[in-house]
């Protein structure tokens, strides 16, 4: 800052009155020393920063990278220019992005300040992810990838594909062509396996009592069968943590233990767990007891930003896909997602951050709550899944899957939005892939149902609201019934 030099601090006192430059000098000292100790710590800060200091940080950072420099000559054909100073605002003027074409996280020459926000934005997601309960990672297991989780997990596949080619080669064995997927009805899952050129085996779950658990006798069969040709060509176990009751988290623990046992990759799809400090306590359990050779999460379902962006980590010393992830990923990245995250993380702080946690798990209660009053009245029930702290299921009795559906488009219309109807029995197929019960996570679930989930971020007038809406829902769905 122009103040915080003794020459220019000198300069200022020869225009306007000493006492006042020095106090302006002191306050920005102090907005200086919340940089230094950013840097210095490389944690999340205890109290969250105003807009302002924020603004200020990355105006300032900004500065560093070439668009910026005054008087560059820029004789390349990707200089930054921008032509919008809209776009050039809302981007802080940092318009070359991050990495470069043989490394994503590497520094850019023409870009020093996108670097530093992109280091710090790595630094302050892992900590975050530390503070949820994944104490085994660190930031150099921990990547930001501006993908959604699908194409991250695509991108993950595909190093693990190109590591074992590498390996295979060596040893001249036969390569993997399968990967083992615990069944979770989201298309995504499917797509970024096959968009892959992996084939999938689908592992469906079981049913105890209301809830869809891992089906461990069928993968320790499919991973330790002899006489099975097609073990040798199991390339991964993908498993999953945040899902829509009744499917619980898959049992991670276990998981991570047979491909241990067996030598096999093991992938978590942690969408949106990283939330739920029951989930992340489960993936960290299993980092120690087994292996786990990667975790994929989201950026917006967890930390609260726009769409665009996730996370790819591992435990310590145990990098070496989220390391070929970063190596593989062709070109530089945008900046968009990192800095989304950033100034999210730096305006929460710990404090903030903590504190969602914590309100994450009252109102997980308090929709609990909600659900069963309203659904007792309209005999109706809650679905016992206590595997899943995060979403809820709710029984709806009708033979008639239109009105299944028509309910959903009832909520809707009352402006509740992210409640999923699941009709019986319906067929999909996605890619060469085709799943019975689809929605459900199972070929034969008992009943209807929706779901409703208690998120980071959401307000308990959301779920004061989301009940009167019900209530009104029910009422006209009985009707119909």
């Amino acid at each position: 800052m122009f103040v915080n030099n003794d020459a220019n601090q000198r300069l200022c006192e020869s225009l306007v009155s000493t006492s006042y430059v020095r106090q302006a000098d002191e306050a920005s000292k102090r907005q200086t020393k919340l940089f230094s100790q950013l840097v210095s710590n490389r944690k999340l800060p205890t109290d969250g920063w105003n807009e302002q200091v924020i603004e200020s940080f990355l105006l300032e950072l900004s500065q560093l990278d070439s668009n910026n420099f005054l008087d560059n000559c820029g004789v390349g054909e990707r200089e930054g220019r921008v032509y919008s100073k809209l776009v050039q605002r809302r981007n802080f003027g940092m318009h070359h992005g991050i990495g470069r074409s043989g490394d994503v996280s590497a520094e850019q020459p023409k870009a020093i300040g996108s670097s530093i926000i992109a280091k710090l934005a790595n630094i302050l997601v892992a900590d975050a992810m530390k503070i949820s309960g994944l104490q085994s990672i660190d930031s150099t297991t921990t990547l930001l990838l501006p993908l959604c989780t699908g194409m991250s997990l695509c991108s993950v596949f595909n190093a693990l594909r190109a590591h074992q080619r590498e390996e295979q080669n060596a040893k001249e064995v036969e390569r993997q062509n399968t990967i083992v997927w615990t069944r979770l009805d989201q298309k995504t899952c499917i797509k970024s396996i096959l968009a892959s050129g992996y084939d999938v085996c689908v592992l469906d779950p079981i049913l105890e009592k209301d809830e869809l658990v891992t089906n461990l006798q069928a993968l320790e069969k499919e991973l330790s069968a002899e006489e099975n040709e097609n073990t040798k060509k199991i390339a991964c176990v993908v498993s999953s943590t945040s899902c829509f009751a009744p499917r619980a988290s898959d049992d991670v623990e276990a998981i991570a233990k047979l491909c241990q046992k067996y030598n096999v990759a093991h992938v978590i799809n942690n969408a949106y767990g990283v939330q739920s400090r029951k989930l992340c306590g489960r993936i960290e359990a299993a980092m120690r007891k087994g292996r786990v050779d990667c975790v994929v999460q989201s950026l917006d379902k967890n930390f609260l930003v726009p769409v665009g962006g996730a996370i790819v980590c591992a435990s310590k010393g145990n990098g070496y896909l989220v390391d070929k992830v970063r190596k593989l990923y062709p070109g530089r990245a945008s900046i968009s997602s990192t800095l989304d995250v950033l100034i999210t993380l730096l305006e929460m702080g710990k404090t903030g951050y903590e504190r969602l946690l914590d309100e994450r798990e009252t109102n997980y209660e308090k929709l609990k709550m909600a659900l069963e009053r309203t659904a007792s009245k309209y005999g109706e029930r809650v679905l016992e899944t206590p595997n899943n702290p995060i979403s809820l299921g709710v029984t709806l009795t009708s033979s008639r899957n239109d009105l299944v559906t028509k309910f959903g488009s009832m909520l809707f219309t009352r402006r509740v939005s992210g409640a999923r109807t699941v009709p019986m029995q319906e067929t999909k197929k996605i890619g060469n892939v085709e799943l019975r019960g689809f929605g459900a996570s199972f070929s034969t679930y008992p009943t209807a149902y929706f779901t409703a989930a208690a998120a980071i971020g959401m307000r308990e007038k959301e779920i004061e609201s989301f009940e009167l809406q019900l209530e009104k829902t029910f009422k006209d769905f009985v009707k119909l019934k």
